[in-house]
């Protein structure tokens, strides 16, 4: 088994803006009129190639999420990225990470298109299940102070969804559905793999280890990191009742490796440095709208802050995210021996950002750092075949029409027509004279 699995993820930002010192926020007040859907198309397809190309360098997975009305992610329809990323590769996991589950009025419809998915992309898929940001529920109009209950209700509707026979009734608080019965059902069973990105809640942490999904770990410091790792294995542990496996811990973890360390220094600091002061330039009221958190909630959050000295990310300088281990930044043998650390001091077992496009890098720039992160660091962290996970497990669907043939055979039931005489018709056979005049007693 490998290590630890690393896991392109892209926010497809739109750096084309004024810096965040020019600006209230990069979060839903910022006008639209700065976007230009021509150079967008360019954009769009950069991206879209520098995850497509994942495959070929052989990471674990690619990720992609959904965020509105801001320039820090345009990626409003994350299901169709997965959609598109999953007719252009054939082997690599794609992560959707994820989906708003309180802004969908129809939960059902997240577990159809993720089912729809997984079938097409052959079992590749993980779902990731997400409340959305405070800023997301001005854009959405949605309320937020019921946002975590319906959040919850919410998943568990779709792991009911994709693991019991439909169809079933759901009598909820939130959701009320006569008919729950989604076509088509997921490949993988019981159900694809679900993360949850959290930034160190207490309820986010039990909640996830209680349910023994996937707890990710979104853009923070080692302190809380650590922290928040430590408590996740605790609850496991001591709560639970069973061990947490590396693979329930993730992190993302922006990386950019170079020849160097002063290369790999100079060349990400501008683009670091604009994901961080202008990207997560967010006004307070945009971040924490009413009701989004309880009292108790908002309290811990502030205390927690000024216990590890929290500020604002555009605060931070490029030396402090470095040295606070927002980002890690350096040659292979600098990248290798910071992973090193995460392993054996946290417990890491997915490495998310870990190489790839950040901020306002060029497409050269993010092309670079993903093939020196795949020929050199990766593989300090692998079997000796240096294989991703996806090439060491059995394909869980045949790829070929001999494979489908030998391995699945035909279907339980034929499709079936029955004729006016009351017979049955086996309509595969409907074009040949001898079935259909048998069929019909001539």
């Amino acid at each position: 088994m490998n290590r630890l699995e690393f896991f392109m993820f892209h926010l497809m930002p739109w750096p084309y803006i004024p810096p965040g010192e020019d600006l209230e926020s990069t979060w839903v007040t910022l006008p639209n009129s700065h976007y230009d859907p021509k150079v967008g198309h360019r954009v769009y397809t950069e991206y879209l190639e520098q995850l497509i190309a994942c495959e070929k360098l052989g990471y674990d997975g690619v990720i992609v999420n959904e965020h509105h009305q801001n320039a820090f992610g345009t990626m409003p329809g994350p299901n169709l990225w997965a959609a598109y990323l999953a007719a252009r590769t054939q082997h690599i996991t794609i992560g959707v990470v994820g989906n708003a589950l309180p802004m969908h009025n129809n939960p059902v419809r997240v577990a159809e298109e993720i089912a729809m998915l997984d079938v097409v992309s052959g079992g590749r898929i993980i779902s990731g299940h997400v409340r959305g940001m405070g800023a997301e529920y001005h854009s959405s109009g949605q309320n937020p102070t019921t946002s975590k209950a319906k959040f919850w209700e919410a998943h568990d509707l779709i792991i009911k969804a994709w693991t019991e026979n439909g169809p079933f009734s759901w009598e909820g608080e939130y959701y009320n559905l006569p008919y729950v019965n989604p076509w088509p059902r997921p490949v993988q069973q019981p159900h694809p793999p679900i993360w949850l990105p959290g930034t160190g809640s207490t309820d986010t942490i039990e909640e996830t280890a209680r349910r023994k999904i996937t707890y990710l770990q979104t853009t923070t410091s080692n302190w809380i990191t650590k922290k928040s790792f430590a408590l996740y294995r605790q609850l496991c542990e001591e709560k639970f009742g069973y061990e947490a496996a590396p693979t329930q811990l993730g992190r993302v973890l922006p990386t950019y490796v170079a020849e160097t360390d002063e290369q790999a220094y100079r060349e990400f600091k501008p683009h670091a440095m604009w994901f961080f002061r202008t990207g997560l330039k967010i006004a307070p009221q945009h971040l924490f709208p009413p009701g989004y958190n309880t009292a108790e909630a908002l309290g811990r959050t502030m205390r927690g802050r000024a216990q590890a000295g929290v500020r604002n990310f555009w605060e931070y300088s490029y030396d402090e995210l470095i040295e606070l281990g927002y980002i890690i930044v350096g040659s292979p043998e600098t990248v290798v021996a910071a992973y090193e650390r995460q392993i054996e001091e946290y417990g890491l077992g997915l490495a998310v950002s870990a190489g790839g496009h950040l901020g306002s890098m060029p497409n050269w720039m993010v092309m670079k750092n993903m093939q020196i992160m795949a020929e050199q660091v990766m593989p300090h962290f692998r079997e000796a075949d240096g294989k991703p996970t996806w090439a060491q497990r059995d394909r869980p669907v045949p790829y070929t029409l001999a494979e489908q043939a030998a391995v699945v055979g035909e279907p339980k039931q034929a499709p079936t027509v029955r004729l006016d005489n009351g017979r049955d018709l086996d309509a595969r056979f409907g074009h040949v004279p001898e079935v259909v005049a048998e069929a019909e007693g001539r």
